[in-house]
């Protein structure tokens, strides 16, 4: 069945970095756009980048000059490094298909606070 795990969620400082991964098994990994989501505190989950099955990308706004989404097919694994963090992107960040989502993994938490 369809796995996903993300990892590497933290608490880190304003203007901090990170780098998130998710590790998807299950299903034919180079062949779907993947994405990665977040849900806030109090809010609904949204969509904060996406890339697909040739490497383009799109972010939100709230994401663009700061995230960069990429993926390994190789190691079935997508990533998400962030950059220049602030508060406001403090979230449970979690990976899906784009176009096919699956069940949801339990996605990894990133707190960003001084």
């Amino acid at each position: 069945q369809v796995q996903l795990v993300e990892s590497g969620g933290d608490l880190v400082q304003p203007g901090g970095s990170l780098r998130l991964s998710c590790a998807a098994s299950g299903f034919t990994f180079s062949n779907f756009f993947m994405a990665w989501y977040r849900q806030g505190p109090g809010k609904e989950r949204e969509l904060v980048a996406s890339i697909s099955t040739s490497g383009s990308t799109n972010y939100a706004e709230s994401a663009k000059g700061r995230f960069t989404i990429s993926r390994d097919n190789a190691k079935n694994t997508v990533y998400l490094q962030m950059n220049s963090l602030k508060p406001e992107d403090t979230a449970t960040y979690f990976c899906n298909r784009l176009n096919f989502p699956s069940t949801w993994g339990q996605g990894t938490q990133v707190t960003v606070s001084s």
